[in-house]
């Protein structure tokens, strides 16, 4: 009898112990759940992560690829314009020639036998004196005046603050502008050939001014003037191609 009370007691202790350990696997297996849902998560989002860096790459590859291919063609438009340039400078060494030897026979330059070219042409004389002043004047206060005198069709006296500027300060910010204004100062005159000339001071020895897309420009209309088609579509197309962006590329259009 007493064994029985005795199981009567601990049965509920035992159902009980039962109980709790089922309700501690339930919790368990949700727990595990949550975890492999949680894992499945974090491996869908590494692989979209991973995709996107992968196509973070190719496209930095795909750039590299567009630099390296716009260095290269441009390091092959800069040296085909040095090449130019060079043929160019032949060419325009023959232009003043041939006008010296035009000048000769008008009277305006001595004949000198056996001399081709010589060192200095009778309009490249017409270079008007500056005053005293002028030379202590600053290299701007210069490049203005010789603007100045230019805008008033005085060529050679712009030529003259133009090549003070140039003497005094070579080493300035503004050589490059003096340097294209006495060109200009030539084309003014319709002397082509000598604009020209001066033009490609300013496109071979500048390569970095401001107005090397103008002086290009502005050779393309020299030559134009002189009746050479053939060098004056070339400069048109540089422009184009070398300041696509500038207000001259736009103008050289218009030629082509």
């Amino acid at each position: 009898m007493k064994k029985s009370i005795r199981l009567l007691l601990f049965l509920p202790t035992i159902v009980l112990a039962g109980c709790a350990s089922k309700s501690d696997l339930v919790l368990v297996a949700d727990d595990i759940n949550k975890l492999k849902t949680e894992s499945e998560t974090i491996k869908s989002q590494s692989a979209v992560t991973y995709a996107d860096i992968q196509q973070v790459r190719d496209e930095i590859a795909r750039q590299q690829g567009r630099v390296e291919e716009i260095a290269h063609n441009n390091e092959q438009k800069f040296g085909r314009l040095g090449l130019e340039d060079s043929l160019l400078v032949h060419k325009v060494d023959e232009l003043d020639s041939r006008l010296l030897r035009i000048e000769q026979k008008l009277g305006l330059v001595a004949e000198r036998p056996g001399i081709e070219k010589a060192t200095l042409s009778a309009k490249e004389s017409q270079v008007q004196p500056v005053s005293p002043l002028a030379s202590v004047m600053t290299d701007k206060a210069l490049l203005d005046d010789g603007i100045k005198k230019l805008a008033s069709n005085n060529a050679s006296g712009a030529r003259g603050s133009f090549s003070l500027l140039m003497k005094n300060y070579p080493k300035s910010e503004l050589v490059d502008d003096a340097q294209f204004y006495v060109a200009e100062s030539y084309l003014s005159e319709k002397w082509y050939e000598k604009a020209v000339l001066e033009y490609q001071v300013v496109i071979a020895k500048y390569t970095k001014s401001n107005k090397r897309a103008v002086a290009l420009y502005k050779q393309g209309l020299a030559f134009e003037l002189l009746g050479d088609a053939v060098n004056a579509k070339a400069r048109f197309r540089d422009v184009i191609n070398i300041y696509p962006a500038s207000a001259e590329a736009k103008l050289a259009k218009q030629k082509l």
